[in-house]
């Protein structure tokens, strides 16, 4: 008998005849002979509504009471999954973040999970029954709801397999595994059977919307065996798992677009000692990440610092690096938020040289300007202007062989 962690996304509970489906198979799980835990997001579409409920009554609300809102949709998927799971024979207990001890720090919006009390859990499975369990929710220690920031179902789902051991964690959404990049940008993208948990963790960083990079952290941390597949379909779907020989081969595993990138440059900023630390300490104490930095050589004592942020922070940005451009009498903030990150990915860069240099070439070759470029020891990433987004997706699919591999 094995221990079993199946996550479900907004699409597969997206009506009652797909919760139904969640239930089959969750039930199918169980009847092989397995325990089976289940995390579930809200309803396709559901988290956009209550969002835009919140937005409608205050373009800046209270983050506490935005958890609050947002947190019930979740709610609502796990009791008609429970019932679902009922009506078809079975037993079923449903679990809310407070309910299983799903404790994170104060975080509003983007709350990182601290600790699971996993004993009701595992009273549920004693009983016989499937656990379902609100995904993307859970609560500090005061006792105030919070939320894990968009995909926060993933980590919630892995982090329970950590906590209780699972043997595998399951993470069911609309498409049959990774792909070499994304499908409705690139038609030759290929699916991939098995991808290292680096490499997952760069391309989730990256703008791949299959698994949120804090779920993919957590289960390279704990060694959790990770299988994203389709739950309309019964395809194997593709393990992330450790890195071994044969995926050292190959140079490139995928292609990553992240169009959620918003350029910052400051202007003038007076080239001393402790100005980057006060701008980014500026924007750590407001939970905004930073990504791509970019410093100019100073002229007459002044420089120019750009950065990029998400796309969800810049009205927030905007705040707050209005206020510390005129502290450190800086010059002009510019915001522009038309821009894209492509990125390639793969474990092969360790071991092989010349890959950026073929990156920039293909890019150059299609009359795409870089504007800011970072990278890591398996990873190439280049800001460019979103109008160029899908061209240089194709073009580096191709170049590094990613078509044609079987």
């Amino acid at each position: 008998m094995a221990l079993i962690v199946q996550k479900y996304g907004g699409t597969s509970v997206g009506d009652v005849d797909r919760i139904k489906n969640v239930a089959r198979r969750a039930i199918a799980a169980k009847k092989a002979g397995h325990q089976v835990v289940v995390v579930v997001s809200a309803m396709s579409g559901e988290t956009n509504r209550l969002l835009k409920l919140v937005n409608g009554i205050s373009d800046r609300p209270n983050e506490r009471e935005q958890d609050v809102v947002i947190a019930t949709g979740e709610q609502v998927t796990i009791g008609l999954v429970s019932i679902a799971i009922a009506a078809q024979g079975a037993r079923a207990r449903s679990f809310m973040g407070h309910q299983c001890r799903i404790v994170t720090d104060s975080t509003f919006s983007k709350a990182r999970i601290k600790h699971i009390d996993a004993e009701g859990i595992f009273a549920s499975l004693k009983k016989g029954e499937i656990a379902v369990i609100a995904g993307f929710q859970g609560v500090d220690e005061e006792g105030n709801v919070t939320t894990l920031g968009r995909g926060g179902s993933d980590t919630t789902a892995v982090a329970i397999a950590a906590a209780i051991k699972a043997d595998a964690c399951e993470i069911y959404t609309d498409v049959d595994g990774v792909y070499t990049t994304d499908p409705n940008v690139c038609p030759r993208a290929r699916k991939l059977d098995r991808v290292s948990y680096e490499e997952m963790m760069e391309l989730a960083s990256l703008g791949a919307k299959v698994l949120q990079i804090r779920s993919v952290e957590i289960a390279m941390k704990y060694r959790v065996p990770l299988w994203v597949k389709s739950s309309f379909s019964d395809d194997p779907g593709t393990l992330v798992c450790e890195e071994d020989k044969a995926m050292e081969d190959i140079l490139v595993s995928g292609v990553a677009l992240d169009r959620n990138e918003a350029r910052v440059t400051v202007r003038d900023v007076p080239d001393q000692p402790g100005m980057a630390a006060k701008i980014f300490g500026a924007l750590d104490a407001k939970a905004i990440s930073v990504d791509l930095i970019v410093q100019n050589s100073p002229v007459n004592g002044k420089t120019n610092l750009t950065f990029t942020i998400g796309k969800a922070d810049l009205v927030k940005t905007q705040d707050v690096m209005k206020k510390v451009a005129r502290t450190l009498k800086a010059g002009p903030v510019e915001f522009d938020d038309q821009v894209a990150k492509v990125s390639i990915v793969g474990v092969g860069m360790r071991t092989h040289s010349g890959v950026a240099a073929r990156m920039f070439k293909t890019l150059s070759t299609e009359g795409v300007n870089i504007l800011a470029i970072s990278t890591s020891e398996i990873r190439v990433s280049c800001l460019i202007a979103a109008k160029y987004a899908e061209l240089a997706v194709r073009a580096l699919h191709s170049e590094f062989g990613l078509d044609t591999r079987a």
